[in-house]
Parts: C-alpha cells; sequence; structure tokens
C-alpha cells in the first residue's frame, strides 16, 4: 500500500498522520504541492501511489491537483468533488439546502447595492464572509448600515474579484461557543466545542477545545452536512441556536485536528489513515 499525501507545509496535522501511517505500515510518498505539475496524461513527479491524501492549505492548488488525479485515475481523499463545494461557503450552502440541511439564512448578492439590501432582508447584526478562505479571516459582524458601508467600500477598493462576492449570512445568537465534530465516510467519530468570549470561537483564534458528548442528534447532523457535499473526511461547524435547535454553517474538507485528538481521546488521523487506504481498497 502506497499512499501519496499532497501538502504544502508539514503541520502538525501531516507529521500525525505520517505516524498513524507508519504505524499501519503504509508507506508514505509525500508530495509537496508546490513542487508538482500535471501534464493532461501524466505527472513526472506523481511516484505510483494507491491513493492521494490531500492536505494542501491552498485551496486553488488542492483543486487543480485533485482534478488531475480523477482524469490519471488515482482515488483521492477528499475527492475534487467534495473539495470544489466544500471549499466555497457559496456552493456548500445551496448544498446544504437542497439536501435539507439545516443553515442559517443565507444570501449572495453581486454589487454593493444588492449587498446592502441583503443585509437589509436578513437584519442587523448580520455577517459577512468572504466565499473561500478558512481560520475566520476576513469575517464581519456587521451592526447597522454604516459598518455594512464601510465594510463594502474596502472590499471593493481591495479589488479581487473574490471580494465582488458578497456572502452575507444571518447571525446566531450562539451560547459563546460552537461544535466542531469530524466525519469520516458515514459516521461522526468526535466532537468538540470551541469556546471564546469572542463571537468568532475558532481554536486557530484563542477559542478553548473541550470534548463534545455527541448526541444521536448532533451525529446525524454531521453525517447529513457532510453526505452534502459530497461525504468522505470532514468537519462540520455547528451552532447552538437559543431555542437549543442546531444548525450547520459550513464544513471544512482538509481540517485541523491537533486541539482535538487530546480533549475527545479520539485516533483522529488514524481514523483518516484507515479510510483512505480503504479507499484504495475498493
Amino acid at each position: 500500500m502506497r499512499l501519496g499525501l499532497l501538502y504544502a507545509l508539514l503541520r502538525t496535522e501531516e507529521k500525525m498522520l505520517l505516524k498513524a501511517a507508519e504505524d499501519r505500515s503504509v508507506t508514505v510518498e509525500k508530495l509537496n504541492a508546490a513542487q508538482m505539475s500535471y501534464e493532461l496524461d501524466r505527472c513526472e513527479q506523481l511516484p505510483p501511489v494507491d491513493v492521494v491524501l490531500e492536505r494542501c492549505v491552498s485551496h486553488s492548488r488542492a483543486l487543480y491537483a485533485l482534478r488531475f488525479f480523477k482524469s490519471y485515475g488515482i482515488p483521492c481523499v477528499n475527492t475534487f468533488e467534495v473539495a470544489e463545494i466544500a471549499g466555497d461557503k457559496a456552493l456548500t450552502s445551496l448544498a446544504f439546502a437542497d439536501h435539507k440541511v439545516p443553515t442559517p439564512r443565507t444570501i449572495v448578492a453581486f454589487s454593493p447595492e444588492q449587498a446592502l439590501a441583503a443585509l437589509d432582508t436578513i437584519g442587523y447584526p448580520a455577517v459577512m464572509k468572504p466565499v473561500t478562505g478558512s481560520w475566520a479571516r476576513l469575517l464581519a459582524k456587521v451592526e447597522n448600515v454604516q459598518q455594512a458601508e464601510s465594510i463594502i467600500e474596502h472590499k471593493s477598493v481591495l479589488g479581487h474579484y473574490l471580494h465582488s462576492i458578497f456572502y452575507i449570512q444571518e447571525y446566531v445568537d450562539k451560547p459563546g461557543r460552537d461544535l466542531r465534530t469530524f466525519v469520516v465516510g458515514d459516521e461522526c467519530i468526535a466532537g468538540i466545542t470551541r469556546a471564546s468570549e469572542h463571537w468568532i470561537t475558532n481554536t486557530a483564534r484563542g477559542g478553548r477545545a473541550e470534548a463534545l458528548k455527541v448526541t444521536d442528534e448532533i451525529a446525524d447532523l454531521s453525517v447529513r452536512a457532510a453526505n452534502a457535499v459530497g461525504g468522505g473526511v470532514i468537519a462540520a461547524d455547528l451552532m447552538e441556536r437559543p431555542d437549543g435547535s442546531l444548525t450547520c454553517h459550513e464544513v471544512n474538507y482538509t481540517m485541523e485536528f491537533r486541539n482535538s485528538v487530546g480533549p475527545t481521546g479520539v485516533d483522529i488521523p488514524g481514523r483518516i489513515i484507515e479510510y483512505a487506504i480503504a479507499q484504495a481498497r475498493r
């Protein structure tokens, strides 16, 4: 068994995955995404592998690599189709709607005027996010129209075409935490709470991780959210509404888990490696 690990940086997570593969006698070929190039029918830098585990922090780099690997007939975790949807918040929200996964009210607009109208429709406070990106970068909680006009002006000045896509979401008044769950295949294997005094509770932004008791309701919603974007190895981000109901606002297809193994006691990297091996043998 030869597993290709596509990466940009060997972070703690990738090192944990390498150790998990070694423990299972899986040979790993490390594939540095920055040093790869692809022709339509072959990749000279790609050694013979049975499956590729994608762990690249660059969404665009990962997306193109996965599409080439698909063309070459190499199974990947996750697939190109999953990365395409899960890496774009607007496409993720559409997938949730198509599969009846509860998610915050969302409007996508393409001009400053329509963005302001969308904010009026959803109501303040609201949340504006870039359609791609992670670690809660460039998120904004918009309290009123004056803040909205300022944020929209800044986005317009930045100039990149992604800043002309206005992804606007209902603000959920969660109880000082959100829930992150980990889905591998058809099973929710673990979950954590991420608590913070700030409305952004990501652990990358200082949120405190604690073990989550994964109820049947949490597991069901997590698996449904993962399946909505195509399944595989997925982290689902859930929020608790004031009435106690759950909503899923996004998923991550190349998740971090360094802060989750300890609190949960679950061998997350081992489960990922075992799932990748199973995909190679299908």
